[in-house]
């Protein structure tokens, strides 16, 4: 009985270190192939995390024994990277979002069903202890009937740190595609499928002056919003509120808030796979810290394990293309409020995704 499952990686940039350390926590993901557009990239990589083989993107698609893709590429690249996984026969997990565009995320749904392999989707930071801990207290009833969540990314940027941030001001990006897809996805784990949304949305600084290395002086030209205040009507009847911001220098807000009948829960940054969980409810009247109930001592890469989880023991697995695609259609569907100045149905849905067992051993998920 197989009991591993054999993945290459597409895209060895920033990112990339984080889902090599990640996946080797698992024994059921072996990690056997890598390729770049930047071959150095590639070999770079290979060396650092002992990779066995170095291939073209092209020849990674090509060998049969790769069974699940690991796409890491940008975002304009992530649809003709996922398509052409798929064609060759291979799962695959995009890093977020899934697509650019709804139709390019449906096309590649499409496309998986009909070829008979699954679509995988970051973010997975949701499947940490914070995030199961806050979910395992909700499906318990500790804070009652889900009434509300507020959601919060705000920052001035990555124009300051990353290396080659353009690509975070063009479509694709901005601070809704980049970091809106870790909030979207934890209030869905947490409070279940979207049903309706409004938004409002601004671009504050049409022009961004890099200050890190090695483009520093260079200029930006926006060209998606940078700030961006939607309304959420979740299909359980409860109401949320998120911002996701790259035109704001500091601020007090939290992270993530769950507001309930009879409690609330602070809910830890969804960026992170830890942190601290907090619960106030009417019968202590103060707030308190909660032990996590599940090990926040994993990282990029426990999506992916889990995919390889349903792929051997037939269950569905957590962070689906169908999640990626109902976040997609959610962050679309803000700016389109904006624009038209009206609440936007959503066409997508998804199933809330199982919660995690507690109790599991380090690299086991089942």
């Amino acid at each position: 009985m197989q009991n591993q499952i054999h993945v290459g990686i597409i895209g060895c940039g920033k990112i990339s270190g984080a889902y090599f350390t990640g996946c080797q926590q698992f024994d059921i993901l072996d990690l056997v192939a890598c390729a770049d557009i930047n071959p150095e990239a590639a070999q770079a990589a290979a060396a650092e995390f002992a990779i066995p083989q170095v291939y073209t993107v092209e020849e990674l698609l090509a060998d049969p024994t790769i069974q699940l893709i690991i796409n890491l590429t940008v975002p304009q690249a992530h649809a003709e990277i996922n398509l052409a996984a798929i064609a060759a026969g291979k799962h695959v997990y995009c890093e977020k979002p899934l697509a650019v565009t709804r139709e390019d995320g449906q096309q590649t749904l499409d496309a998986a069903r009909e070829k008979g392999v699954l679509v995988g989707c970051a973010p997975d930071t949701f499947l940490g202890g914070g995030i199961q801990t806050c979910r395992k207290l909700i499906d318990e009833g500790v804070i009652g009937e889900l009434v509300a969540a507020t959601a919060v990314f705000a920052n001035h940027g990555h124009e300051s740190w990353h290396p080659n941030p353009a690509f975070y001001y063009q479509i694709g990006g901005g601070p809704l595609f980049d970091m809106g897809p870790y909030y979207l996805t934890a209030l869905i784990n947490l409070m279940g499928p979207i049903k309706r949304v409004t938004g409002a949305t601004r671009v504050s600084f049409p022009q961004r002056a890099i200050t890190s290395q090695p483009r520093r002086g260079e200029q930006i030209t926006v060209e998606v919003p940078t700030h961006i205040t939607g309304l959420i009507d979740f299909a359980n009847g409860a109401v949320g509120t998120i911002i996701t911001s790259f035109d704001i220098w500091s601020h007090h807000l939290p992270s993530m808030e769950i507001h309930g009948a009879t409690g609330s829960l602070s809910v830890p940054d969804p960026n992170t796979f830890g942190g601290i969980v907090r619960l106030w409810q009417c019968e202590t009247q103060e707030w308190c810290d909660m032990p996590l109930s599940h090990r926040d001592d994993v990282g990029r890469g426990i999506g992916v394990a889990d995919m390889a989880y349903a792929l051997l023991h037939n269950r569905p697995h957590r962070a689906s293309g169908d999640l990626a695609l109902h976040v997609l259609d959610a962050m679309h569907a803000f700016e389109e409020a904006s624009v038209t100045s009206q609440h936007v149905m959503l066409t997508s849905s998804c199933d809330q995704p199982a919660a995690l067992p507690s109790g599991l051993a380090p690299g086991v998920l089942d």
